[in-house]
């Protein structure tokens, strides 16, 4: 893959209304790494200054209960941004962050980051938007913890589809995860998920092929609010 250019990040949504000046200070000195799949990038709890930016793959931000079970938070991929927060603030990091996929990362220094926030409004408002829409996602799945099988899963499969895409783009052939991790976006047990996995595949709702799901049917989702009519 090549290495990503100034003009790679301006065609991204949190950095488009930088100028070239601006984008190429935030690559000054970065990294760009590569992570197989279940690698854990940061711990909660841990302290860094770094921030990453995802150029390909896909990321679980997660934590654990009291009692030990996991629990992920949010989804992130290309385009997303994650650290940001412990870079800002400097306090700990306040989730594992692990790769769900092969992950290829842009590692940057904070500082550009927070003295660009601190005097582009554009850029700030950028960022805001991201975590606006992280917080909705978030709140959504809360919201859903007391619905049936079918929508939770069904909600967590439109989730990945639109992080794998990018938009809104629900058709796209999802990432080959592990069953288990299907279960723990929608907050099923991992027998629960595979029955109900099964259910929408003999109503064509979604499709497999190669070990890929796709949903090919999204009226069901609309019959249920998780898409406009």
């Amino acid at each position: 893959m090549s290495p990503l250019t100034p003009e790679d990040l301006g065609a991204m949504p949190l950095f488009s209304d930088l100028n070239e000046d601006q984008r190429i200070l935030l690559l000054d000195r970065h990294r760009e790494t590569t992570h197989q799949l279940d690698q854990v990038i940061v711990m909660e709890q841990d302290w860094g200054e770094s921030l990453f930016l995802i150029k390909d793959g896909l990321a679980k931000v997660r934590t654990y209960t009291a009692d030990g079970d996991e629990v992920i938070m949010s989804l992130l991929g290309p385009g997303d941004v994650f650290g940001e927060m412990s870079a800002l603030d400097g306090a700990s990091r306040s989730a594992d962050v692990v790769a769900l996929t092969p992950l290829h990362l842009i590692k940057m220094r904070s500082a550009p980051f927070a003295s660009l926030l601190g005097r582009e409004a554009r850029f700030a408002l950028a960022l805001a938007r991201l975590e606006a829409g992280r917080l909705r996602d978030l709140n959504q799945r809360f919201a859903l913890q007391s619905a049936d099988a079918t929508t939770r899963l069904l909600d967590a499969l439109a989730y990945l589809a639109r992080k794998s895409s990018g938009g809104q783009d629900l058709s796209v052939e999802l990432p080959p995860l592990a069953q288990k991790e299907i279960a723990l976006m929608a907050g099923l047990a991992r027998e629960t998920a595979s029955r109900t996995l099964s259910k929408l595949r003999t109503r064509g709702t979604i499709a497999e092929s190669g070990g890929r799901l796709r949903i090919v049917d999204d009226q069901p989702l609309i019959k249920r609010g998780l898409l406009p009519g």
